[in-house]
């Protein structure tokens, strides 16, 4: 599913706050994109929506030979 925004800056401050099998949504992640190092990381950004421009705060997870995948808007900031 393609996100409903662009990233249209460089992700700042990126920082991971859970790993592995604490990821909840972990079976559902090794099922679709395959197994590897999971991480669920958050960074901020700017983002285009709707064609409006904001800063926010995104989160995503990324593993090792997968790459990054799922981001989503948690906060306009």
């Amino acid at each position: 599913m393609k996100p409903s925004f662009e990233i249209i800056s460089d992700i700042r401050n990126p920082k991971t706050f859970v790993t592995g099998k604490q990821i909840r949504e972990f079976p559902r992640l090794e099922k679709i994109y395959g197994k590897g190092r999971w991480r669920k990381r958050k960074g901020y950004a700017k983002v285009r929506r709707q064609g409006k421009v904001f800063e926010a705060e995104i989160h995503w997870y990324e593993a090792h030979g997968i790459g990054q995948v799922e981001f989503k808007i948690k906060r306009i900031l």
